[in-house]
Parts: structure tokens; C-alpha cells; sequence
């Protein structure tokens, strides 16, 4: 029988950073003003529903085209030299390495006024706002999540069985064919992988949309850094009903994992 010993900082890692703070937000949220039980901060919650809604439009959308991106984009790095494939992966890595503000902070800088792409699409006389609108922060969350999508395909797709593409062709399959009834199926595990790493931190992630959105477009971790400081009940009401969604969430992806396995 294997020793759990090496299991035990792991264990004491995630009772005393992830579980005992969710226990805590979970105790504050149902805390009133009395400090007795009540559901109030529940109730108060139930204001940003419309904010809650279109920060999860804007994780499914912003998911949607990741996915688009990376699907053909890790397909075709797996049909590079090894060589070339560490040189890839190295480019998608390096923007990881600076900070998650500093990224935001690049994006301003080239989306606003009389920066660089409204100088340069202004000599062919296209004049628009870029900044400061939902597709900003589209863009702004397509940009720091797409790496979390690529790279789980990718690392799927390149473990795929060659004898299988070439048993596949044997046979008389076409590309198509290789690819809708071979590496399509085989590659779903990192397509939900994939899906799981960027919707999850899409639908909770805060300044992105402080900085490229407009007013209307600010998201649900927004509301929950902005009203905590000053309502601590109501900001871990809406940070428990998003894990709540967040969890929803994974199960159905692990759902659709097993289901997948299994077939």
C-alpha cells in the first residue's frame, strides 16, 4: 500500500488557502448587519443579476473565439518540426511572463485615441472608437486567455497516435475523414480542458474590463472588488453564487469529459 505522506503539505495547502477562505465567504455571506443569519446580502446580490448575466455572455464569447483560434492553431503546431514547435510555444509563454495589468496596460495604450492602430488605419481613412467598448474587452480577455486554450489541445494532439492517422489513410480515408473521425474525437480531452482554464477565469476576472470597457461593460468581478470594501456580505454573496455557477460548470465539463472517454 502506497504512503499518503507526500500528500499531506498538499492537503494542508488547500485546507488553509482554498478551503477554510471559502468557508469564510460562505459564513460571511449569510452574516446580516446583526451578525446573525439572514439572507439579505443574497437579496442585495440579486441587483447586479443583469451584470451577472453579460460577464458570463462575455466568458462564453470570449471562449468561443479562443476556441476558434487555438483549435486550427494547435492542430497546425503539431504539424511543425519539434524544433519549430518549441520555438511556438516559447513565443505563447513569453507574454505569460509579464504582468496581467502591464498586458492591459499594452492594449490601452494601442486601442486609444491617436494610438497606434487608429494611426495607422486613419491613412486609409477608417476613424472609430476602439477603446472603452465590449469588443475591447473581448479582445482584452481573448488576448491573456488564448495560451490557457492553445496548449491543452495542443499537448492532447500531439500525444494522438500516428498509427492511427496512417491506419486511418490505409484504409482509404481522406483528410477530411482523418480528421473529423480521428483527431477530432481524440482531441476533445484538451478541447475541454481548454474550454474549463478560460471560461473559468473569463466569467470571475476584474479590471480587464475597467480598463477597456466602457461603462456598461464592466464585469462581475468588478462589482465584487467594488463591493466588498464597503459590504462584505453582499460581496460574498455574489462571489458565492458565482463559485456556484463556476461549479455547475465543471461538473458539466467533467460530464462531458467521461462521456467522452467512455465513448
Amino acid at each position: 500500500m502506497k504512503s499518503r505522506k507526500p500528500s499531506i503539505p498538499y492537503i494542508i495547502w488547500m485546507a488553509v488557502f482554498t478551503m477554510i477562505p471559502m468557508i469564510m465567504v460562505g459564513i460571511t455571506a449569510f452574516t446580516g448587519k446583526n451578525g446573525g443569519f439572514s439572507f439579505e446580502a443574497f437579496e442585495k446580490a440579486f441587483f447586479y443579476k443583469e451584470v451577472f448575466l453579460r460577464s458570463l455572455w462575455i466568458a462564453l464569447i470570449s471562449t468561443a473565439i479562443c476556441l476558434l483560434i487555438a483549435y486550427p492553431l494547435a492542430y497546425m503546431l503539431t504539424k511543425m518540426k519539434p524544433s519549430t514547435q518549441n520555438f511556438v510555444n516559447m513565443l505563447l509563454m513569453i507574454p505569460m511572463w509579464m504582468n496581467f495589468l502591464l498586458r492591459i496596460y499594452a492594449w490601452v495604450t494601442i486601442l486609444q485615441s491617436n494610438g497606434p492602430l487608429d494611426t495607422i488605419l486613419s491613412f486609409f481613412g477608417i476613424h472609430g472608437t476602439y477603446l472603452g467598448n465590449s469588443g475591447a474587452v473581448v479582445l482584452g480577455m481573448v488576448y491573456e486567455y488564448l495560451p490557457f486554450m492553445i496548449l491543452p489541445i495542443y499537448t492532447v494532439m500531439s500525444k494522438i497516435d500516428k498509427g492511427l492517422i496512417e491506419a486511418a489513410q490505409d484504409l482509404g480515408s481522406n483528410g477530411f475523414h482523418v480528421f473529423s473521425k480521428v483527431v477530432l474525437p481524440l482531441s476533445i480531452p484538451g478541447v475541454i480542458s481548454g474550454i474549463t482554464l478560460v471560461f473559468v477565469p473569463s466569467a470571475s476576472t476584474f479590471l480587464v474590463a475597467q480598463y477597456l470597457g466602457g461603462t456598461n461593460d464592466i464585469m462581475i468581478g468588478d462589482i465584487i472588488d467594488k463591493v466588498f470594501w464597503t459590504d462584505q456580505s453582499t460581496g460574498s454573496a455574489i462571489s458565492l453564487i458565482l463559485m456556484v455557477f463556476i461549479l455547475v460548470f465543471l461538473v458539466l465539463m467533467n460530464f462531458f469529459g467521461d462521456e467522452e472517454a467512455i465513448a
